[in-house]
C-alpha cells in the first residue's frame, strides 16, 4: 500500500503565493508520474500539472507561467509553487502518483492524496 500525504494550502489574497507538497510512502519500487489535480465546487476534477521521473512537465493552460511543479525523487515528494494566484484557482487540490509497487509481480497503481483546500480571496 502507498500513502500520499499533502501539506500546504490555505487562504491567500489574489496575487499572492502558496506552496503545496506531497510525500509518498509505503510499498514503492519507483514512481513514474506525480502531479496535482484540483476540483472546484460544482466542477469536475482537472489536471493542474504533472511531472515524470525524468523531470518532464506538463501544465494546464490556465496555470502556465504562474505555477511551477517540481519533485525530489530521493524523497518521493512532489511540490507545487503557485504564484500570482487568482480567485478562480480556489479549489481542493489533490496529489496524484502513478507508482510501481513492490508486489509480486510488480504492479502499476494510481494513488490519490486526501486533498487540501486552497482559497484565493479577492
Amino acid at each position: 500500500q502507498v500513502q500520499l500525504v499533502e501539506s500546504g494550502g490555505g487562504l491567500v489574497q489574489a496575487g499572492g503565493s502558496l506552496s503545496l507538497s506531497c510525500a509518498a510512502s509505503g510499498s514503492i519500487f519507483s514512481i513514474n508520474t506525480m502531479g496535482w489535480f484540483r476540483q472546484a465546487s460544482g466542477k469536475q476534477r482537472e489536471l493542474v500539472a504533472h511531472i515524470n521521473s525524468g523531470g518532464g512537465t506538463n501544465y494546464a493552460d490556465s496555470v502556465k507561467g504562474r505555477f511551477n511543479i517540481s519533485r525530489d525523487n530521493a524523497k518521493n515528494t512532489v511540490y507545487l509553487q503557485m504564484n500570482s494566484l487568482k480567485t478562480e484557482d480556489t479549489a481542493v487540490y489533490y496529489c496524484n502518483a502513478v507508482v510501481l509497487v513492490t508486489t509480486t509481480p510488480l504492479d502499476v497503481r494510481n494513488y490519490w492524496g486526501q486533498g487540501t483546500q486552497v482559497t484565493v480571496s479577492s
